[in-house]
């Protein structure tokens, strides 16, 4: 998208400005929303509560606009006022306000120069994202925000139809989750798997294989089954945290193991890692 030039600040710098304009001083509750954001805890407690999250960064606030996410507000500092006012256009309040009161507001020196807070929307029905998937990404006990921003940015370049998460795993609208997903997670569709494991057997139901990804060297190598004689139709390839893999009771749900064949001497892949080769072997080809 074409980025409009850097503006000086003006006098209204640190004004409320809807759709890039001049208006009133923002109202308490919009800054609100950003505080604290240094606090994973208390942020993942407070955003779940207040039914929001937030991203940062431009490619984030981005993918943000063209989500159907409601966006609440933007916060910018004052280098990035004219090419976020430009983005957002008159979809939501622009805040803008100097650098160093951003990073007051969000609890440390804020470099990526924007925030943006948004609505959460209801949780979609397992049933509906996996009717008529082809790939589906099914994801257990992933704490690490990271990890799971990596994983959906994975889904999202080979094609996944949809993320499944059970219960356990970490909040994929938390801003670190995003912005490793470079938006992605805005984009995939999601939800969450219930109840777990036994919710598996409704994606079976639904015609998909549901493949265990596990290093266990008795699992079927996954090339092999990739380029098996009989075509191995929709795929739900299901993965879990670093460390513990996936739980007995998620293997035992499973259709079939599947592993990545590595040098010996080396315990396992990186989920977000193991998690692309494998969606490279079986996504659809074009």
């Amino acid at each position: 998208m074409p980025s409009a030039p850097e503006p000086s600040p003006g006098p209204a710098a640190d004004k409320a400005r809807p759709g890039g304009g001049a208006g009133a001083a923002p109202v308490p509750d919009q800054l609100d929303d950003y505080r604290a954001l240094n606090d994973p805890a208390r942020r993942r407690q407070v955003e779940r509560r207040g039914g929001y999250f937030v991203v940062e960064g431009l490619l984030a606030l981005e993918a943000l606009l063209a989500s159907p996410y409601p966006v609440r507000s933007v916060l910018a500092d004052e280098r990035r006022a004219g090419r976020v006012a430009a983005l957002v256009g008159g979809l939501a309040p622009v805040i803008v306000r100097p650098r160093d009161e951003v990073a007051a507001v969000a609890g440390f020196d804020f470099h990526r120069g924007v925030l943006a807070a948004a609505d959460r929307l209801p949780l979609r029905a397992a049933a509906d994202l996996a009717a008529g998937a082809r790939l589906v990404v099914v994801a257990e006990g992933l704490s690490d925000h990271e990890n799971l921003g990596a994983l959906f940015r994975n889904a999202a370049a080979f094609g996944a139809d949809a993320v499944l998460l059970d219960p356990t795993t970490a909040d994929p609208l938390y801003r670190r989750s995003v912005r490793v997903s470079l938006g992605h997670v805005l984009r995939v569709p999601w939800t969450r798997l219930t109840p777990w494991p036994a919710g598996l057997r409704g994606l079976r139901d639904d015609g998909l294989a549901v493949l265990a990804l596990t290093p266990d060297p008795g699992a079927d190598p996954i090339d092999d089954v990739a380029t098996q004689a009989v075509p191995l139709g929709p795929v739900a390839l299901m993965v879990g945290a670093e460390g513990p893999g996936l739980t007995g009771a998620a293997l035992a749900a499973a259709d079939r193991r599947v592993r990545i064949p590595i040098a010996a001497g080396v315990d396992s892949l990186n989920v977000a890692t193991a998690a692309a080769i494998a969606l490279h072997r079986l996504a659809p080809r074009p």
